[in-house]
């Protein structure tokens, strides 16, 4: 068998970070067995369409590195275009196609015309959950003969087309979930083309599948209620019927379905606050996988190699920012300090900030242990540009006081002025220089190391005042201490 997946997301909003998990899925199965990968762009619903929703989706597939096979994509000026035998890869190119597909149901008695209004649907529907019953078509256009058909027709009375679903029960073997049993009498008659000549996801979902030789189905588990109509489908078609597999859900950490009322949902959003792409893919692998439980950051040709849907979670998997933020620092430990001034710039600019490349660089060897995503850089390096405010009483440490900080600072000014600018090549030779200066004084380490970092950074937490030192060179150190000095009582 020649493996095909797809990723049919619809133009209604940014990439979901669950759309981003599902995509990832089918490109590694896809990719493990040999197979290929499409994008197609489910567009049917046009009340939810948003504009360049369908440039923004390809740009976060380009962006975390999911490459498809077949499908649209972006030009040189970033125009979509389409790629593939197979296409159109955008529905809404596609309406001939799912109106012939629609009259062969028709034809086969698979599917009826309904002339139902709005108005006696809806009463129909008040009536059933008035008499506590499942809300569902209940087939009045069915028993309609080919006359009045025609008539209706003629008068150009508005209409919808319906499947008409087989008695019995629908049974599928889903390779994560197992066995999955459902009975026909409690799926209502799904419209499969609306009046205004669009398909609904049904037809248009099944349709495609065919015509472009999917195989494997691997989709939200949310899809699951609409196996049976997806089945009737197909064998009303007389086609092959796919492989399911239908993935948890992520949650919130209340285990409600991850939304937007309780944080950010879109993949962009988080590559916006600087989370790696490599490590988003690899935080949203292991929601429902993990191929080994002693190890938690894998390549992608790890998780290509690894990868197996048997082994996917029936259980949602709770979105859990803590652990990101975790995973994205190790990634950005893995970069050199000169990766991460590229990849930091970008968000220094955006807040107005401006600092030279070779102190950025130093930032970034400095912060690279404390940082969870690249946007903290904006935070951590404002006492490296400029020395905050601070209250005097910061500079006495603990139970010394003023006249002690002043005088370790004098000396440590003194030191500092001695030192050569060479010195200041690297941390480690600045600190042998400052603990050589300690020891061979017989000072303590904590009554000149806490006024002297709180003299550079004006903190009380922050790196040590070797590290500051280094990065601020050798007069910008002097001149800081000197300010420290100023700050404490004659």
């Amino acid at each position: 068998m020649n493996v095909v997946t797809r990723f049919p997301p619809s133009p209604t909003g940014y990439l979901h970070i669950g759309g981003l998990r599902t995509a990832l899925y089918n490109y590694l199965f896809a990719r493990k067995n040999g197979g290929r990968f499409i994008l197609r762009i489910e567009d049917t619903d046009r009340e939810r369409y948003v504009p360049d929703a369908v440039e923004s989706l390809i740009h976060a597939l380009n962006v975390v590195g999911l490459d498809y096979d077949e499908g649209p994509k972006l030009d040189g000026e970033g125009k979509v275009i389409q790629t593939g035998d197979r296409g159109p890869y955008i529905q809404s190119e596609r309406l001939p196609i799912y109106q012939e597909h629609a009259n062969i149901l028709l034809e086969k008695g698979a599917a009826y015309r309904c002339f139902c209004s709005k108005e006696r649907l809806e009463s129909l529907r008040k009536q059933q959950e008035i008499a506590k019953l499942t809300p569902k078509y209940d087939r009045l256009c069915s028993t309609l003969s080919t006359k009045e058909i025609e008539q209706k027709m003629s008068a150009n009375e508005p209409f919808v087309v319906r499947l008409k679903i087989p008695e019995g029960k629908t049974v599928v073997d889903d390779i994560i979930r197992g066995r999955i049993e459902i009975e026909n009498k409690e799926v209502d008659d799904q419209v499969l083309m609306k009046s205004d000549g669009f398909p609904t996801y049904h037809l248009a979902n099944v349709v495609d599948d065919h015509l472009m030789l999917v195989t494997h189905v691997i989709r939200g588990e949310e899809w699951i209620s609409s196996v049976p109509k997806h089945i009737a489908l197909y064998q009303a078609f007389g086609w092959d019927v796919p492989a399911f597999a239908h993935l948890p859900l992520i949650l919130n950490a209340d285990r409600s379905k991850l939304s937007k009322r309780q944080g950010d949902v879109a993949v962009e959003d988080y590559l916006d606050k600087g989370y790696l792409p490599e490590a988003l893919l690899n935080f949203v692998a292991i929601m429902g996988f993990n191929p080994k439980g002693d190890q938690e950051l894998y390549s992608m040709a790890e998780l290509t190699e690894l990868f197996d849907l048997t082994k996917v979670n029936k259980a949602g998997a709770v979105f859990n920012v803590e652990k990101l933020d975790w995973m994205n620092g190790q990634y950005l430990r893995r970069r050199t300090p000169e990766e991460l001034a590229d990849l930091c710039a970008p968000f220094l600019a955006a807040a107005g900030k401006k600092a030279d490349r070779e102190l950025l660089v130093k930032v970034c060897a400095i912060e690279r242990e404390r940082l969870a995503k690249l946007s903290d850089i904006v935070d951590a390096i404002d006492s490296f540009l400029a020395l905050p405010d601070y209250d005097s009483a910061l500079l006495i440490w603990k139970k010394s006081d003023a006249a002690d900080a002043k005088k370790s600072l004098e000396g440590a000014l003194g030191h500092m002025r001695s030192m050569d600018e060479t010195d200041f090549r690297s941390i480690d030779m600045v600190e042998a220089s400052v603990k050589r200066y300690i020891e061979g004084n017989g000072l303590k380490n904590g009554n000149v190391l806490w006024p002297l970092r709180v003299a550079l950074s004006g903190r009380s937490a922050s790196p040590s005042p070797f590290e500051f030192a280094w990065a601020l060179g050798k007069d910008e150190t002097v001149r800081r201490i000197e300010h420290a000095l100023h700050q404490l009582p004659e």
